[in-house]
């Protein structure tokens, strides 16, 4: 099993790969920005699909904003999932839940402004298949397959070259079928299975968006 990749774009046409044997007719391939974006590139060129990005953005606790207590998707009206239990205990309240979301928010629309994108593609019964660089904790990978569920999606394919076991079982019940090339057991971070992880710029993703409408253009073009 393949646990060790030189780079982005070489783990994406791995995936592409594996993902062919599905026969998924007509997908969209949402990647998760910044990082799934050229693994999603290369998966939606093999299979000659339209690409686009689902806006995600992790709702922090108080004091540690790396530590996710929720998420939030963009789309046509945007999702918040919180895990309420956790955000309890990290003593999270309404009001500041509240403030984080806005927040994130603001972010997402940045993004979306520079990217010209976000959800350009609905996934209202179509097959959908969500490509990520790797997983650790699955709390955004979870809050991106709930919000494309409750858009509509008719068959939900989860992509990723790694992750932990325990994340992966977890997520089997938000999607239909998981392509996961490597599992590797202890899990210590995604990026310590790339050769070159360096951090994916804005500009490459509004590079590889703007080459992918060369085979599938924009419903909003």
């Amino acid at each position: 099993m393949i646990s060790h990749f030189a780079n982005r774009r070489v783990a994406g046409r791995d995936l592409a790969l594996a993902l062919t044997s599905l026969e998924i007719e007509d997908p969209i391939i949402f990647a998760l920005p910044r990082g799934g974006v050229p693994l999603g590139f290369e998966v939606a060129k093999q299979l000659k699909a339209p690409l686009d990005i689902l806006l995600v953005r992790k709702i922090g606790a108080p004091g540690h904003e790396e530590f996710g207590i929720g998420a939030l998707v963009d789309g046509a009206s945007p999702q918040v999932v919180i895990d309420e239990r956790t955000a309890k205990l990290a003593g999270a309240d309404d009001a500041y839940i509240e403030r984080e979301v806005q927040r994130q928010l603001a972010e997402v629309e940045r993004r979306r402004e520079a990217y010209g994108s976000g959800l350009s593609h609905s996934p209202r019964g179509r097959s959908v298949i969500v490509v990520d660089d790797g997983i650790a904790t699955g709390g955004t990978v979870k809050a991106a397959l709930k919000a494309l569920r409750m858009a509509g999606a008719s068959r939900i394919v989860l992509a990723v070259p790694v992750a932990p076991r325990s994340a992966i079982a977890e997520l089997r019940q938000y999607s239909d079928e998981i392509v996961c090339l490597a599992m590797p057991e202890p899990f210590y971070a995604v990026g310590a299975h790339y050769d070159d992880f360096s951090q994916t710029s804005d500009a490459e993703v509004i590079e590889l968006l703007e080459s992918a409408r060369q085979w599938a253009p924009s419903e909003q073009a």
